[in-house]
């Protein structure tokens, strides 16, 4: 179940998700420090306990293995008061999360994020059509509840602190749903 973890949650789990460059670290930073929620970057775990199946050297980046990553996540996301910051969405258990933000970002914006990053001509091309075509959100949508998928504007630094405004209000009047009565 979806949206409060069946009841064992004291505290909300959050995905941050995006394109790369869409500021998901940098949010998910600011909210942990104004909700005392746990950030998880899935790409430094990833790294520090080699969950990979190796390195894809066309996009320069580790080729993540899911299974081991949601295996080495379980008991975490059940406690919940998590924060999980990462590009794609559609491997992690829906039950797991009581709100998917997909951060979004006009490209012009992507593009100097990246290009600053020292990414590759085809990682630059490759995110930003994934940002134009929507592939995230779609993916949000596709793979979690309708009413927990927020697409959130991140082009500004004051769109990030607008956005941790709103979230840590969220955060500070989340409580478990009652669970439903059997009939």
């Amino acid at each position: 179940m979806a949206g409060g973890g069946e009841g064992r949650r004291k505290k909300p789990n959050i995905l941050i998700t995006g394109t790369p460059g869409t500021g998901k670290t940098t949010m998910a930073t600011a909210l942990a420090d104004s909700t005392q929620l746990r950030h998880i970057n899935i790409g430094d775990l990833v790294r520090e306990k080699n969950l990979h199946d190796g390195w894809d050297e066309e996009f320069e980046c580790h080729v993540i293995n899911e299974d081991l990553v949601c295996d080495e996540l379980e008991d975490v996301m059940d406690e919940g008061g998590n924060i999980v910051d990462y590009h794609g969405c559609d491997f992690f258990p829906e039950r797991w999360f009581d709100r998917v933000l997909v951060l979004q970002v006009e490209n012009s914006v992507l593009f100097d994020r990246l290009t600053k990053r020292g990414y590759s001509q085809t990682k630059i091309t490759n995110n930003i059509e994934c940002e134009i075509f929507g592939v995230l959100l779609e993916e949000a949508k596709e793979s979690y509840p309708d009413q927990i998928v927020v697409a959130l504007q991140s082009n500004t630094i004051e769109d990030v602190a607008r956005n941790v405004e709103t979230l840590s209000e969220w955060v500070r009047n989340w409580s478990v749903p009652l669970p439903v009565p059997s009939s």
